[in-house]
């Protein structure tokens, strides 16, 4: 005979008294007060967020780089009084970005010089503001209720059809790009592209992950397939890494124009989720028809966590391509299915060094041997 009904529990747990018990209890005392402590940070997490993006704007992580500051100091250049920028930097503190010293001066905590240390972090940080303004009534964003900034802030990744303005095109490759270092990192740790002979990164962008593929592959020639408005900032950034004469740069649109041919292997880095599942499968499809039998597919993005929910993919990623109004953060698995969906088989999972960074799936067209690996 059961003793208690499925969730008595977690009933329990939920009354006021019980809380107020456990506090007081040896044993259970240490529990209730680390997640009392959980729970708080999740309640005060968006004041947390503000801090950060303060902090940020007024530049003061790089200002304490070179040592210890008062906030009499830091006031005058932020256009804030000494008791305001000291109520800022003793939030930082609070943090764990900062750390307060005896004299009452101000320095940089190990986190916060990762925090200039991650390239394009401090670009993304500046732009949640657009974010935030849409999580304001999550709500109404969840019932589609809200006219996202978000979606008119990103029309180039929409796949706008005719001239997209320069300075739109500009900051998203540039706010793209900034990270790509640890994208291209993180996805290279992963995969062995030591085979490949050529590679076209489909919605490549500026350039940036195909120029960390040359630097690690000599001998690998490649091709950037992406809008025209891309194609100058393409230009440039392979240029200047003398990379010119071994990539080859190709306009044109996934949605509209045929895929180039003559690559054995074609990435796709943070493409999918900007879409939804009808321009997924499709894209999906034209890259199985446009790779040589045995070819390979690379698709490198953040992804949810599916059965194992995950706190970047299915909480930052999931409500941000929310937000864009197309798209999703699609776990492995799903994204695996839809591969196989378009005839791709071979399908490998790697699990991911940094998911927060990006995760990755691996998939072969039919025709030549490759290393079989189920998804995990």
């Amino acid at each position: 005979m059961r003793l208690f009904r499925p969730g008595w529990t977690l009933r329990l747990i939920a009354r006021p008294g019980f809380q107020a018990f456990a506090a007081r209890v040896p044993g259970l005392r240490g529990i209730a007060r680390r997640e009392g402590q959980e729970l708080f940070d999740l309640v005060s997490g968006f004041v947390r967020a503000q801090v950060l993006m303060a902090l940020v704007q007024l530049d003061i992580p790089a200002r304490l780089l070179d040592g210890p500051r008062a906030p009499g100091d830091l006031a005058p250049a932020a256009g804030l009084g000494d008791d305001r920028m000291a109520l800022l930097l003793q939030a930082g503190a609070g943090i764990g970005l900062l750390k307060r010293r005896r004299d009452g001066r101000f320095a940089l905590a190990r986190k916060g010089a990762a925090l200039l240390g991650v390239p394009g972090l401090s670009a993304m940080i500046r732009h949640h503001d657009v974010f935030y303004r849409d999580l304001a009534d999550p709500v109404a964003l969840l019932r589609g209720e809200t006219d996202t900034e978000l979606a008119h802030f990103w029309p180039y990744v929409f796949g706008a059809r005719g001239a997209v303005p320069d300075r739109v095109t500009q900051l998203y490759s540039d706010l793209m790009a900034d990270s790509q270092g640890l994208v291209a990192q993180d996805t290279l740790a992963q995969v062995r592209l030591g085979s490949v002979r050529r590679l076209l990164d489909v919605g490549g962008g500026s350039g940036a992950f195909v120029a960390a593929v040359c630097a690690a592959h000599p001998a690998l020639r490649a091709t950037v397939f992406d809008l025209p408005a891309v194609m100058p900032s393409a230009r440039a950034r392979l240029r200047d890494a003398g990379l010119e004469n071994r990539v080859d740069l190709h306009a044109g649109s996934f949605r509209d124009d045929p895929l180039p041919r003559g690559a054995d292997a074609i990435s796709l880095v943070r493409v999918l989720y900007d879409h939804s599942d009808e321009t997924v499968s499709a894209l999906l499809a034209a890259v199985f028809d446009a790779l040589p039998p045995g070819g390979r597919l690379l698709i490198s993005e953040p992804m949810g966590g599916g059965a194992r929910p995950d706190p970047s993919g299915d909480v930052y990623f999931a409500f941000y391509t929310l937000a864009m109004r197309t798209g999703r953060a699609r776990s492995a698995e799903r994204i695996a299915q839809l591969c196989r969906d378009a005839g791709f088989e071979g399908l490998r999972c790697p699990r991911p060094a940094r998911p927060y960074v990006t995760s990755v799936v691996e998939a072969f067209k039919p025709g030549a041997k490759f290393r079989e690996s189920s998804v995990k």
